[in-house]
């Protein structure tokens, strides 16, 4: 099991295995939600997920659409203000903040998303690879059912 919790540890969980992906994402929204260069979301199987407290301490904000849907559903722990994962979504599986975990998840990032509108004074150093916002449109329309 993997474990995790917010900054206060009012909102705590647990992962039974994290199926990824393990995106590093360098999107403005996600700048701004985490207040740094890029946030990294470990994807998880709502199956393999467990919240063992906080629902009540939870709150989501969603910003307006941009170009297309979806939104953009933020949600955080209302006693401390760290993101957190959505356990309200209710999609087979979500991203859960990577920072948020107390334990190995035992995979690591597999690329780095939105490089087209990261952070000019940040640097991508690894040999990850790296997706563009066209690359990632791309991605998902060949991914549709015909």
């Amino acid at each position: 099991m993997i474990r995790g919790s917010c900054l206060c540890g009012g909102v705590s969980f647990r992962i039974r295995r994290a199926t990824g992906p393990f995106e590093l994402c360098h999107c403005s929204r996600c700048r701004k939600a985490s207040g740094s260069a890029f946030v990294a979301g470990l994807g998880v199987a709502r199956q393999d997920f467990e919240l063992l407290a906080g629902r009540e301490l939870i709150r989501y904000f969603e910003a307006p659409i941009r170009n297309a849907p979806p939104a953009y559903r933020t949600a955080f722990c209302s006693r401390c203000g760290s993101p957190v994962p959505d356990v309200a979504s209710d999609a087979d599986w979500f991203e859960v903040p990577a920072g948020l975990l107390d334990d190995d998840p035992g995979t690591k990032p597999d690329k780095h998303t939105f490089v087209d509108v990261k952070s000019p004074w940040y640097m991508i150093t690894d040999q990850l690879p790296q997706l563009t916002q066209d690359a990632l449109i791309a991605q998902r329309q060949s991914k549709k059912p015909a």
